[in-house]
């Protein structure tokens, strides 16, 4: 997983309150078993006029010009700015996925269903409670300035607007530690690699058995 320390990038508005699951990535991109892929189909049904099924090409897709996405302004966004409870409905984690495999590092919300806002931390997304007012006034900023950017300094735990004043937000301690080293569940177990083959070999002199194996 990628770290996160201070990332500095454009800003989309998402200004759409109850943003589910289904609509983040639809239900029919989730027969892949793999982990990759996803972001092309972020939003699908409401960034294409046509409806989309896994493996087609986007370049052949149409493309909704209202959607916010696809408008000139805001392509190579890294930070979503939505409204509150964000991520609500399934508990699919491919919305993370598709999220940060899209280019997203950071979400600003008012709120988020539970199950997102953890999975977010999982896969290296920044999911940031703030107040609906901050948020209000984020969404008057983006709107008046094309191009507007956030800096996100998670080791400071503030959002740093284009003014250079400060948004302080909340994130616990655990969640801080792992995203700042780019560990999740499984890099956190592999930093005891070494202890767990030192136990694995200890077993194994005092029950050999175990490493016997079936025929065929």
């Amino acid at each position: 997983m990628d770290q996160f320390t201070v990332h500095k990038g454009l800003v989309a508005p998402m200004d759409r309150e109850n943003v589910d699951t289904d609509a983040i990535i639809p239900k029919q991109f989730l027969k892949s078993i793999k982990r990759t892929g996803f972001g092309p189909n972020l939003f699908d049904e409401w960034r294409y006029l046509d409806h989309g099924e896994p493996g087609q090409d986007p370049a052949t897709r149409k493309p909704n010009p209202d959607f916010v996405l696809n408008q000139p302004r805001y392509q190579g966004a890294s930070v979503l700015l939505a409204r509150a409870n964000f991520g609500c409905g399934s508990s699919r984690e491919h919305a993370p996925w598709a999220l940060q495999q899209y280019g997203f590092r950071a979400i600003l919300a008012p709120s988020f269903a539970d199950i997102f806002f953890n999975n977010c931390f999982k896969n290296g997304v920044l999911p940031i409670v703030l107040p609906a007012s901050q948020i209000a006034r984020l969404f008057d900023e983006v709107a008046a300035f094309p191009g507007y950017q956030l800096t996100i300094d998670l080791p400071r735990q503030v959002v740093v607007q284009a003014d250079g004043s400060e948004l302080p937000f909340e994130v616990q301690p655990f969640r801080k530690y792992c995203l700042v080293n780019g560990f999740d569940d499984i890099g956190l177990t592999l930093r005891h690699a070494d202890k767990i083959k030192t136990y694995e070999a200890e077993r194994l002199a005092r029950m050999p058995w175990l490493n016997h194996r079936l025929p065929g």
